[in-house]
């Protein structure tokens, strides 16, 4: 076979093998996706006077939250299949998503140490997803994140409980929790994954956060080979 022939074989060949490894962890993810659906079928068959997630209401589509590689890509990909007119919105909500979000980060470098600044506080702040139309409906939402599908039902995270606000789940009464911690660590592993898959070795970046207006106007294979920099978030 001639040199270039060869050449154009191998890299068809690669671009194949990336492919098909994406696909199969896209797959995975989606497992872990319908384990969250199923756990808030059945909080809501065993709780349904607590559970009070109703259509157009968009508390959790306000709340501050990044997405693992795997899952900003698996985002972008099914971003990408919506219509022109959608996707023009949401990257518009995305630039005033990213105002507010730089704004709070100012006003946390200004107040280092301060006790009201921190972890409680940040989970109160409010900046809306830009995948919130004006009607309140998530454009993406078969295909919405994992902690968008259990907002409203007890979560474990960093081992403490956590609910939705607007919830009937009253404090001091014991109910099953969804362990997300077990699904970060999850998301992070697919994450690695990917990086590797792609020849990638800087698998510091499994573990950094992509806002949801980063992932929607970042190419995937960007996003898998950006350099983000020192750990954290990845904006």
């Amino acid at each position: 076979m001639p040199p270039n022939l060869l050449r154009n074989a191998c890299i068809l060949e690669y671009l194949r093998t990336i492919t098909m490894n994406l696909i199969h962890l896209l797959e995975r993810y989606e497992h872990l996706a319908a384990r969250a659906d199923q756990s808030f079928k059945d909080m809501l068959q065993d709780y349904p006077e607590r559970i009070k997630c109703r259509p157009h209401c968009s508390d959790c589509c306000h709340a501050l939250f990044g997405l693992f590689l795997i899952e900003a890509v698996y985002i972008k990909h099914h971003f990408d299949e919506l219509e022109r007119k959608k996707r023009r919105a949401a990257l518009l909500n995305g630039n005033k998503a990213d105002r507010d979000l730089k704004k709070l980060e100012k006003e946390m470098r200004e107040n280092v140490g301060a006790p009201e600044i921190g972890t409680e506080s940040l989970a109160k702040e409010r900046i809306r997803c830009p995948l919130l139309d004006d009607q309140k409906e998530c454009i993406l939402y078969p295909h919405r994140p994992i902690t968008c599908r259990v907002y409203g039902i007890p979560t474990s995270i960093q081992k403490k409980a956590r609910v939705c606000g607007m919830s009937g789940f009253k404090k001091g009464e014991s109910y099953p929790a969804f362990d997300l911690d077990g699904v970060y660590q999850q998301l992070y592993s697919l994450s690695k994954e990917l990086l590797q898959g792609a020849g990638r070795r800087d698998f510091e970046k499994a573990s950094l956060l992509i806002s949801v207006s980063k992932a929607i106007r970042t190419p995937p294979k960007d996003l898998i080979n950006e350099n983000f920099g020192p750990p954290g978030e990845a904006g």
